[in-house]
C-alpha cells in the first residue's frame, strides 16, 4: 500500500481540500496551468484522471511526462506541452477543473497578469472549477514596498505581482464566474501572503 507521500506527492493543501470536498471527481478533465514538476498531479495521475498541463519550462514538462508515463501510461505525452499560459494550443472550454498554483504572481505587469488569467480561464468548461493560489497583499500591506504598478518587494526578498480582495472579486465577475469559496489568505510571518482563489465558471 502506498504511503501518503507516494499517493499524494507534494500536493497543495488547498487543492487537497477540494478533493476531500468532492469537487474534483474521477473522470474529470484536469488542466494544470503552470504545472512545474507536477507536484499537484501525482494523485490525479494515479487515480486515472484525464490530466493535461502546460509550463514554459521544457525541463519541467519533461519531468511531468516521465511522471505520467510511470503513473498513467495510457495518457499521451502530448497532454503535457511547453507553452505559455497566455498562448496555449489547447481548445477552449474543455477542462472540468483548472489548477493554477503559484503561477500568476510572476506576471511582470497588469497586461501579462490579465493574459495569464484569461488564458487559464479560457480552457475551463462552463460550470467548471478554477483553483488558484497566488501571492497577495492581503494582511501584509504595511510590510511590502511597491516597485511598479502591482509589483512589490516582499519581506522575504522576492518581487511579485500582488493581488488584493477587490481585484479578485471584480475579476471573478468580469470573467463570468462566482466565488466557490470565500477568499482565504495565509500570512507567512514576515515573509509573504498567499491567497486561495476558488471560483466556478457560470454555466
Amino acid at each position: 500500500m502506498p504511503t501518503l507521500q507516494q499517493q499524494f506527492g507534494q500536493i497543495d493543501i488547498y487543492l487537497f481540500d477540494q478533493l476531500l470536498r468532492g469537487r474534483i471527481a474521477p473522470g474529470m478533465r484536469i488542466f494544470d496551468a503552470g504545472c512545474g514538476s507536477g507536484r499537484n498531479l501525482v494523485y490525479l495521475l494515479r487515480e486515472g484522471y484525464q490530466v493535461f498541463a502546460v509550463d514554459s519550462d521544457p525541463q519541467a514538462v519533461e519531468t511531468v511526462r516521465r511522471l505520467s508515463a510511470s503513473l498513467a501510461p495510457a495518457l499521451p505525452p502530448g497532454n503535457f506541452r511547453v507553452e505559455s499560459i497566455e498562448e496555449m494550443s489547447f481548445p477552449s472550454a474543455f477542462a472540468d477543473v483548472v489548477i493554477a498554483s503559484a503561477v500568476f504572481h510572476f506576471a511582470r505587469d497588469d497586461q501579462r497578469f490579465q493574459a495569464m488569467v484569461r488564458g487559464a480561464w479560457g480552457v475551463l468548461k462552463p460550470g467548471g472549477l478554477f483553483v488558484c493560489r497566488l501571492a497577495s497583499s492581503i494582511g501584509m500591506e504595511r510590510l511590502i514596498r511597491r516597485v511598479a504598478g502591482r509589483r512589490y518587494l516582499l519581506p522575504d526578498g522576492s518581487e511579485r505581482y500582488l493581488v488584493d480582495e477587490e481585484l479578485l472579486v471584480n475579476l471573478t465577475q468580469e470573467l463570468g464566474g462566482q466565488l466557490a469559496d470565500p477568499l482565504k489568505t495565509t500570512v507567512v510571518q514576515n515573509q509573504r501572503c498567499m491567497t486561495t482563489w476558488i471560483a466556478r465558471k457560470n454555466p
